[in-house]
């Protein structure tokens, strides 16, 4: 089958793009700017992705849609995009609808939002429920899924609670948190996705989609707490406005006051399944909300190889297209990117990167790697007393002092180290060596206040040894045979 996507850099774009690699279909991924796809996934279909530039908020619709297409899905909101967001929404749908209604295209697939009966509906919810109407319109078969909360690393609503318990030990909470929902895992979602594709039985037909749990906001915050053992309190309170719910949002997460304010619209419905059809036709095994949480830490965003197989990684098994596309968290972490020029050759910098540690040291202040080594010896971690393997080369599951080799990709210039000492969250370093410059990233994802405490403690050592380490692997360091200036 030739299929298409929009908005395919987005979240659920990127992650059914993951999912139809894996299968024979060609898909054309619809983007506005191709610069912004994930080429590390559009590589793993070799020659059987197609990406066209189209942006259906334009008026300008002269660009065509390929003609074969055998199935399509829409997945275009902007609700993040400010006030408005709505008549955006139609347009794009309108202008899509012009787009591919003369295609031979049989199926369109849109995730939307459970839409709650015998109540007025919210601008976000009555904007979903527009688009799908729209979307009929066009004689195409339709197959609408309605999803809410879905839960996965990355995405805004399961970000918000991740944001909400890491930061705030006692939670002062607007009403809306008593309000019952039913969360998704994202896997069961992409489940769902690619298994109503071309199904007879789902053309013409809307399902509501959701997990075996029904929670309210103040249930899955305290089970989000529970699974990173933390402690919190929460009080509701009627005191909260709309307006102060999308105010302390803002404030207090990662999302801006826009997308916060449609999101608190919504928040008082309860958005629970009113309907199971779709697990007789697509029947699968449902994850609770606490094991979509468990799944959602034990992967790296935006990526189906799990960050927690670090373990078993020295058998060596990962296939290259998995070791290509391993990613370090984006979301709700905190980081330090050094990004500097190459002033000796590329493979110099490389054979750097790939010797540090171990008996030879770091190539900025090697006493402090070796203090931060005691300290966790202190308080019962691994230290550095592991080194490395070999002197000079790297493999995935390597040790190297009190970090895991995740990525060891010479040929690309990649390297990726877990962090295995005690720590107050999950750390990751990384390097990618191009041809004209080195790019060092440090990443911290905290764990509550005391993770957060602790980065921000550190970060005069950071401002000193991050920069410093760029700059001496970037001029080759000295050759593993010449001693450590430092």
């Amino acid at each position: 089958m030739k299929i298409l996507i929009t908005g395919a850099n987005g979240y659920i774009g990127l992650r059914l793009l993951s999912e139809l690699s894996s299968t024979e279909h060609r898909v054309v991924a619809v983007v506005r700017n191709k610069q912004r796809l994930d080429q590390k996934t559009c590589a793993m279909f070799g020659d059987r992705l197609e990406i066209v530039e189209h942006d259906f908020l334009s008026d300008d619709q002269s660009s065509a849609c390929p003609d074969d297409i055998d199935a399509a899905y829409y997945l275009i909101h902007s609700m993040g995009s400010g006030k408005g967001f709505a008549e955006k929404e139609e347009r794009c749908a309108r202008h899509f609808i012009e787009w591919i209604k003369p295609t031979n295209c049989k199926q369109i697939i849109y995730l939307s939002g459970i839409i709650p009966k015998n109540d007025t509906l919210s601008v976000h919810l009555e904007s979903r429920q527009r688009v799908a109407d729209l979307l009929a319109e066009s004689q195409i078969p339709l197959t609408t899924l309605r999803a809410s909360i879905i839960v996965g690393s990355g995405s805004a609503s399961f970000e918000i609670i991740r944001d909400l318990v890491e930061k705030l030990p006692v939670m002062i909470t607007p009403q809306w948190t008593l309000t019952r929902c039913q969360p998704i895992a994202i896997r069961n979602v992409l489940a769902y996705l690619t298994g109503v594709l071309s199904h007879p039985e789902c053309l013409n037909r809307s399902f509501d989609i959701g997990g075996p749990d029904q929670l309210s906001y103040r249930d899955m915050m305290s089970q989000y707490a529970d699974a990173r053992g933390l402690f919190r309190i929460i009080i509701p309170t009627p005191f909260f406005t709309p307006r102060l719910s999308s105010y302390w949002l803002s404030l207090v997460t990662a999302t801006n006051y826009q997308l916060a304010k449609a999101l608190v619209g919504s928040l008082h419905m309860e958005t629970v399944c009113q309907e199971h059809a779709i697990q007789s036709i697509i029947p699968q095994d449902l994850l609770s909300y606490r094991e979509a949480i468990d799944l959602a830490f034990s992967r790296i965003a935006q990526n189906r190889v799990p960050s927690t197989w670090y373990g078993a990684m020295s058998t060596g098994k990962l296939r290259p297209e998995q070791i290509s596309n391993i990613q370090v968290p984006e979301y709700g972490v905190l980081s330090d990117s050094q990004t500097v020029r190459l002033t000796a050759d590329q493979a110099e910098v490389i054979a750097a990167v790939w010797s540090i540690g171990g008996r030879r040291g770091w190539p900025s202040m090697t006493w402090a790697w070796k203090l931060r080594g005691l300290l966790d010896k202190f308080v019962g971690g691994i230290g550095m007393r592991r080194g490395r393997r070999d002197t000079t080369e790297l493999k995935p599951g390597d040790a190297l002092d009190f970090w895991r080799v995740l990525v060891a990709d010479r040929q690309a210039g990649r390297l990726i180290l877990y962090a295995e000492m005690k720590l107050p969250g999950e750390a990751w370093l990384e390097f990618n060596i191009s041809k004209d410059e080195l790019k060092q990233t440090a990443t911290f994802r905290p764990l509550g206040l005391f993770g957060r405490v602790y980065w921000y403690a550190t970060a005069p050592f950071h401002f000193i040894l991050f920069p410093r380490m760029a700059r001496q692997l970037a001029n080759g360091w000295p050759s593993p045979h010449q001693p450590d200036p430092s």
